[in-house]
């Protein structure tokens, strides 16, 4: 197309266009207007998505396995006996390695917080329709996933379920600007609210503005009624900063997520909740702090000097 004064004013009325669908696709939540329209784009670049992605990966093998486990009893075992059997015909690739890290990283997490996942990875980066901080994943309603569901990996809380087409589903990360999610503060029981803040620490307004709260701590999620869009006890991140209370009704904290969101690669949707709240047991061991050598510097006294007068 030549570049024409028709031309400039036909790019300035689709950016124009573009900008109010976004506007009103937030503003509508749940029940926006475009939704069809973004679970009609999952379903046609869904496969697509997936079948690049889909070159010959024993690590992918493994996590189908998951997305096959069985009931809550039997799961964790399962997840075991699969992962097991993965590592003995898996070379010593680095990549395989660090994913199988990964791997063993989450079938702990989901084992004590009884959580019943659903495998998956990460094979996509942002969504077609839209500038968030979003990932697709290789599992969609033909696998039982649903929107509004929980998505964590080894490390813990990765975000939510939005679109979810037959193969593929798109997941809001918790870093972006839009997410929001109830926490708990480990121990006090402070309750919250965590946003994304993109590449910055997330922000959190706890509700007891007089809340005794130190750098080190760390949060959990909450919960959600029903447990969508979140399953409670999932690790979110610890405190790096601390605003003055100066007398607020809440007290805002900065907190370093545990997870990379930019280094996503195997992450378990959360289709089946725990029974009871596992509260802090699915936070990892508290690192004990190195102690510090103390050396000790004895001095040996030097032969005295002669006195005037005194030869030897």
């Amino acid at each position: 197309m030549r570049d024409t004064r028709e031309s400039r004013l036909l790019l300035v009325l689709l950016i124009a266009i573009a900008f109010a669908l976004i506007t009103v696709d937030i503003r509508g939540g749940q029940d926006s207007p475009v939704d069809g329209a973004r679970q009609a784009a999952a379903t046609v670049f869904g496969p697509i998505e997936n079948g690049v992605s889909s070159a010959v990966d024993p690590v992918g093998n493994a996590v189908a396995a998951i997305r096959d486990s069985g009931d809550r009893h039997d799961r964790i075992a399962q997840l075991e006996h699969d992962n097991a059997a993965l590592k003995a015909k898996l070379g010593s690739d680095d990549r395989d390695r660090s994913r199988l890290k990964q791997l063993d990283k989450m079938i702990r997490v989901a084992g004590e917080g009884q959580y019943g996942i659903k495998g998956a990875e990460v094979i996509a980066i942002g969504a077609a329709q839209g500038f968030s901080w979003t990932v697709t994943i290789d599992v969609g309603a033909n696998d039982g996933v649903k929107r509004d569901m929980t998505v964590l990996n080894g490390d813990g809380l990765v975000g939510r379920v939005t679109t979810v087409g037959p193969n593929t589903a798109t997941v809001l990360l918790a870093n972006d600007p839009d997410f929001t999610v109830g926490t708990r503060m480990e121990a006090t029981d402070e309750l919250g609210f965590a946003s994304g803040q993109g590449d910055r620490p997330l922000r959190v307004e706890l509700l007891n503005g007089k809340a005794k709260i130190k750098k080190g701590d760390r949060l959990i999620t909450f919960g959600s009624q029903a447990d969508k869009p979140f399953v409670p006890g999932v690790p979110v991140g610890v405190v790096s900063r601390v605003d003055p209370s100066g007398g607020d009704l809440t007290r805002t904290l900065y907190v370093k997520p545990f997870v990379s969101f930019t280094r996503l690669d195997i992450v378990g949707v959360v289709v089946e909740a725990p029974d009871k709240d596992p509260r802090d047991t699915v936070l990892p061991p508290k690192s004990k702090p190195t102690p510090t050598p103390t050396v000790t510097v004895t001095v040996t006294p030097s032969e005295s000097a002669p006195v005037d007068g005194d030869e030897s």
